[in-house]
């Protein structure tokens, strides 16, 4: 059991004998009722982990192999892979879709009375790095049930169980670190739950239980070269994720149809809002949702359904968990003004083909040259656009490379000021003053965002 863990049990004996003054008298007897509290825990963490360990099971991809006459028959295992949960009696299982793999459709699962079973992957999901597995089983199996990851508290207690280094059913014991944690790279719809319960290779795909024996995460990652840090993906994500799997075999996610960027410094200076609070709409894509119900690049979007929203990646999973054709509550700020809209949603199409641009010549302010876009360069380059400003060179060391402008990006507006020719971006900015901020909208291989430049004094 690691440091903090036993800190945690010791502060919570002694916060009993706060509670019970009279195990303080006589000394003896503080000594026995304090052995017997640690006693009362131990032996509540031992219970729980006796009824839920056997709903966890050892996980190994099955690698499928085609002889040289056109036979099939099922690989080597690799022992130890993974672990998952049993969720439903009738032998459905969740794991990490990175335990089974990516061409793999069947596993090796190992139920805690070491019978072995061949599970089918009936559904996965990348974006989450969810798959769901299914054994046929004879008999009604031990399964654990979803609890409320959106009540947890940094500070709750959990176990988390699994097989790591093909150690079956090892069980550890810790605390919530922290919650919603996102920015890991390691899937598209992050919202972490952090724990310091030991998490090593094998554990992948198991469950992280609380102290009542619900499953409130999946655990998915550790940071290496780091003790105490571990991951697991919130229950609320996983039982959307699961349900529609087992359902239909994919998973549909709602669609707004903006581009969209966090608010920095200098942007929430630009938009007059604090940094941080709500997230910014730098294109707004023709003939979908948020184009059809009068939303436009430039708002800052606060709240969906009365959540608020601080970050891309937050709204994106907001958005996501709201069914295709049903409707969302999008609180956002135009010109200083909040306004509302209830937007149906659309389903989240496949990604979008991404375009490049050239670079040409001409020069101007800022440390870049520019071009008129003409509409022989938007049809070669599957632009929607066919009037604009392209940037043909990017002075290396001026203040257009210092933010991140590169040659081929195509701006469509100047200080909210559109730019349909190169006369208007070079009026633009003539308007701007030493010491004064210029706010970029460009376009990059089909993604729209913003860019605050800083002149100098």
């Amino acid at each position: 059991m690691n440091t903090p863990v036993k800190m945690a049990i010791f502060s919570m004996a002694c916060a009993i004998f706060a509670i019970n003054p009279s195990w303080a008298n006589p000394a003896g007897d503080k000594e026995l009722r304090g052995l017997q509290a640690l006693a009362d825990i131990q032996s509540a963490i031992t219970s729980l982990a006796e009824r839920v360990t056997p709903m966890v099971v050892n996980i190994t991809p099955i690698r499928e192999i085609t002889s040289s006459k056109g036979f099939k028959r099922r690989g080597s295992y690799t022992q130890g892979s993974g672990s998952g949960v049993i969720i439903r009696e009738d032998g459905i299982i969740v794991t990490n879709n990175h335990v089974v793999g990516e061409d793999t459709t069947e596993a090796e699962v190992r139920l805690s009375d070491k019978s072995r079973a061949i599970a089918r992957i009936i559904g996965r999901d990348k974006e989450t790095d969810i798959a769901v597995l299914k054994i046929e089983a004879d008999k009604p199996l031990p399964a654990a049930t979803f609890g409320d990851s959106m009540a947890l508290k940094v500070g709750q207690w959990v176990l988390a169980v699994g097989n790591p280094m093909g150690l079956d059913r090892t069980v550890t014991f810790g605390v919530i670190s922290g919650i919603g944690r996102e920015r890991l790279n390691l899937s598209k719809y992050e919202n972490f739950i952090q724990t310091d319960a030991a998490i090593n290779p094998g554990n992948s795909g198991g469950p992280l239980f609380n102290l009542r024996g619900e499953v409130i995460g999946i655990n998915t990652a550790i940071i290496h070269m780091a003790q105490g840090i571990g991951f697991s993906i919130p229950a609320d994500m996983v039982s959307r994720v699961v349900d529609q799997l087992v359902s239909r075999g994919r998973v549909v996610r709602g669609w707004l149809g903006v581009g969209i960027q966090g608010l920095t410094k200098e942007l929430a200076q630009q938009f007059g809002i604090k940094e941080g609070l709500g997230v910014l709409i730098n294109e707004v894509y023709e003939g979908d949702p948020a184009h059809g119900a009068g939303i436009k690049p430039g708002d800052i979007i606060l709240t969906v359904d009365g959540l608020p929203v601080d970050s891309p990646n937050q709204l994106s999973r907001l958005v996501a968990r709201v069914g295709p054709g049903k409707k969302a509550t999008i609180q956002l700020l135009r010109d200083g003004n909040e306004m509302m809209y209830e937007v149906p949603m659309a389903e989240r199409p496949e990604k979008p083909t991404l375009a490049s641009l050239p670079s040409q010549k001409t020069e101007i302010k800022l440390g870049l040259d520019v071009q008129a876009l003409t509409a022989a360069l938007a049809e070669e380059f599957e632009l929607k656009e066919t009037v604009g400003v392209l940037v043909s060179k990017v002075e290396r060391g001026g203040l257009a490379h210092s933010e991140g402008i590169q040659e081929g990006d195509f701006i469509t507006e100047v200080n909210r000021q559109a730019t349909r020719n190169v006369a208007q971006f070079s009026e633009a900015v003539e308007k701007v003053k030493p010491g004064q901020t210029v706010l970029l909208r460009i376009i990059r291989k089909a993604r729209a965002f913003f860019i605050v430049l800083k002149t100098a004094q």
